[in-house]
């Protein structure tokens, strides 16, 4: 498995992650390319070598023309589903943007619909997250562990005042969050680095055991008396080089529901696939009294049981909810797209114990294509599988 460590010992800002990203391997080119296809004005990525307290990063920069315009949601999510980027790029972007208006909306006290964005929806906040998300889809890590996350100390300047560090929305995006403690005085985490952090690590700790392959350092724009580095170490697991599964730690939320009309579970459902839950699934219950019921049960990363915890208070009935961390097996898996007579299939690759490979279609893909070209779903589903067998 593809895996990476996110070294935050100076905290982390969308422009140090997409720093990191590109000093890693990704082409910046191909980065500028998207970001292009958003149609913002005059959006120029620039890249320079700096020095950070004797070592050496990129210092990743955003060039644009001025604007006065303050975006919503809305307005940024319509940008991203305008643009070129492949499906995984916008699926990510939209998630980060998503935690971003979800805790705007919570420390102002209204929804992500209403929310106003300021600094986050600024053109080079928008590069830093979009980018971030093209660069990790073109890195291709399957799982990032990150370090303790320090914010700093003092106070911030924002457009609603003078705020305390952490700024409100960074303190509700690290909830679950592991922070180190740090008496720096100055922002050393941002709200768009907390958002794209809490999105993209799946867990927090120390080094995993792993082959390095690649470093990247992103450079942050101010000077402290440590190094402001953000340091991107990324190989291949250890585990996986001896052919065994993965593990994680997973959040298990699960209640049951008596009285939720079936609209209501489907809502709530869909709501919990929207907002990044791992897997969501129902099951019919025999309650008390010979009252039929449902199980919902859904399974997150441990940094984002919080918040799906609060959709389901909010989308049904129940008055409580049964909450476990579990340990996982997970098989070491990738993306893959495979060429079929009517046209391209995305699919996962799974490795197997024995070191046999097992693909898997993804039904949307090949459910797109059996609809266009009239074929039956299975048809599709089984070229797809030959290609894979021909290709590898």
């Amino acid at each position: 498995m593809r895996i990476a460590y996110l070294d935050c010992a100076s905290g982390i800002s969308g422009d140090m992650m997409l720093g990191a990203l590109i000093d890693a391997g990704v082409e910046l080119d191909a980065v500028q390319a998207g970001i292009d296809s958003l149609g913002l004005p005059s959006c120029r990525l620039v890249c320079t070598e700096v020095q950070k307290c004797c070592f050496r990063a990129n210092q990743l920069t955003v060039v644009h023309e001025p604007e006065h315009a303050h975006r919503h949601l809305h307005h940024i999510a319509a940008m991203i589903e305008g643009s070129a980027l492949s499906k995984a790029q916008r699926e990510l972007a939209l998630r980060i943007f998503r935690r971003l208006a979800e805790a705007e909306a919570k420390v102002h006290g209204t929804t992500i619909e209403k929310v106003h964005f300021h600094e986050v929806g600024a053109v080079d906040s928008i590069a830093d997250i979009v980018g971030t998300a093209i660069a990790w889809d073109l890195l291709g890590v399957e799982r990032l562990v990150c370090s303790p996350v320090p914010t700093g100390t003092g106070f911030i300047e924002i457009a609603h005042g003078r705020c305390a560090i952490p700024a409100p929305a960074t303190g509700e995006l690290l909830r679950g969050v592991p922070l180190a403690a740090s008496d720096v005085e100055g922002e050393l985490t941002t709200p768009t680095g907390a958002a794209i952090v809490s999105t993209l690590a799946s867990e927090f700790g120390s080094l995993p055991a792993m082959t390095i392959d690649a470093i990247g350092y992103g450079a942050g724009q101010k000077d402290f008396e440590h190094p402001n580095l953000l340091r991107l170490l990324v190989g291949e697991s250890a585990e996986q080089a001896a052919g065994a599964s993965q593990t994680d730690a997973i959040v298990l939320l699960e209640t049951n529901l008596d009285d939720a009309p079936g609209e209501m579970v489907g809502h709530c459902t869909e709501q919990l696939w929207q907002a990044g839950a791992l897997d969501v699934a129902t099951f019919p219950l025999q309650m008390k009294k010979g009252r039929p019921g449902i199980c919902l049960s859904v399974q997150c990363r441990p940094a984002e049981a919080d918040r799906l915890a609060e959709i389901i208070f909010r989308e049904t009935t129940t008055l409580g909810l049964r909450r476990s961390t579990l340990e996982r097996l997970v098989l070491p898996r990738r993306t893959v797209t495979v060429e079929t007579p009517w046209g391209k299939v995305d699919g996962i690759a799974a490795q197997l114990p024995d070191q046999t490979v097992r693909f898997s279609p993804e039904y949307a893909s090949c459910s797109r294509l059996a609809d266009k070209h009239q074929m039956p779903l299975g048809e599709v589903q089984a070229a797809a599988r030959r290609a894979f067998n021909v290709e590898t």
